[in-house]
């Protein structure tokens, strides 16, 4: 873990509850999303990222345009997407919106590219979930052949031909910042590896030490193909407060009625409040506590993962914005700078 470690969080723009109980407008969540993102900024976290969905439960589906407008408020943390669904979009339109992007922020933006946990994009945008896989694995090839820079020649089944075309804007200094993110499959964490690129591992359930065959394979796998060692971050549901059991107590109605949700439309069991705690003690991967829990939680799993980042995705379902902004504060102000502190040591 050379270098400053870095702590950020992540929003899908999740729909929010007022003081009423009734639902937030996409466009009233949209307005805080920015200002909690001003928020991060002020008290010091390293990365803001939001996460592209098309889906009635989150605001975001643009998560470019959002961060342009988070740019124009924020002076330091790096901005990026959590993930951008990049197999149902178009590898060149999503370069050219991101360097855009850097541009606007002065060298701030980032992406992480993947192939999210939901599938409305492939229906909306006319794509055949039949090609998930050579969907993702083209585009892929043509996102990393752009972050080279100059003149790009391919050609594959999903998208018409590259013939010697240049994208523009580029990118001013260096290159654009750019992550795969992975689920936990063996060959998302090899496609990775092969081109070099940063890992993000998005751990939503069990142990985060389960990971580590993964980290280990990475690491193997970019020796093999030649590459030098990349960042791995992950990314985890979590929430601050002041004490674990103010914490739990915030986040479970929330929480049950969001997984509640999904799980009905994929046949999972209804959660139980034994499951939340589990996942919320020490062995578990959701960050929920007080100030010190989450950061020792956050130690433990940079050190066995050999982490340089974690993402703490700090939105929840109907979570207020109010819990959700005590949350970012706390995790700036006491959970970053603890394990900084903590991992320097290494």
């Amino acid at each position: 873990m050379a270098g400053r470690f870095q702590l950020g969080v992540d929003t899908f723009g999740d729909v929010t509850q007022s003081a009423d109980d009734t639902l937030h407008s996409h466009a009233h969540t949209l307005r805080a999303v920015v200002s909690e993102a001003v928020l991060a900024d002020q008290v010091g976290i390293d990365a803001f990222g939001v996460g592209e969905h098309h889906r009635r439960d989150f605001s975001i589906s643009a998560p470019e345009v959002v961060l342009a407008a988070i740019a124009c408020k924020t002076e330091r943390m790096l901005l990026g997407s959590a993930v951008t669904v990049l197999s149902t979009d178009d590898p060149v339109r999503v370069f050219e919106r991101f360097s855009t992007l850097d541009a606007v922020s002065n060298g701030r933006a980032e992406v992480i590219l993947g192939r999210g946990s939901f599938t409305e994009s492939y229906p909306l945008f006319g794509f055949d979930l039949a090609d998930y896989d050579a969907l993702f694995e083209e585009r892929l090839a043509i996102f990393a052949a752009l972050l080279k820079g100059g003149p790009v020649t391919w050609s594959g089944r999903t998208r018409a031909p590259l013939t010697g075309q240049t994208v523009y804007p580029p990118i001013e200094h260096g290159r654009l910042r750019t992550w795969v993110g992975v689920g936990g499959t063996p060959q998302s964490v090899v496609r990775a590896a092969r081109y070099g690129l940063p890992l993000t591992l998005a751990i939503i359930g069990g142990s985060p030490q389960r990971f580590r065959p993964y980290v280990d394979l990475y690491l193997k796998s970019l020796e093999e193909f030649g590459h030098p060692v990349q960042p791995i971050a992950v990314h985890s549901p979590g929430h601050v407060a002041e004490t674990d059991e103010q914490a739990r107590e915030d986040l479970w109605p929330h929480y049950e009625t969001m997984i509640a949700r999904i799980g009905a439309e994929r046949g999972w069991p209804p959660p139980t409040r034994q499951q939340f705690d589990r996942e919320a003690g020490p062995d578990g991967a959701l960050c929920v506590g007080a100030p010190d829990t989450v950061a020792a939680k956050i130690i433990r799993t940079a050190q066995a993962l050999d982490l340089s980042r974690f993402n703490m995705k700090y939105s929840h379902g109907t979570l207020p914005h109010d819990k959700a902004m005590r949350s970012i504060e706390l995790f700036g102000t006491k959970v970053a700078p603890g394990v900084r502190d903590e991992l320097i040591k290494l």
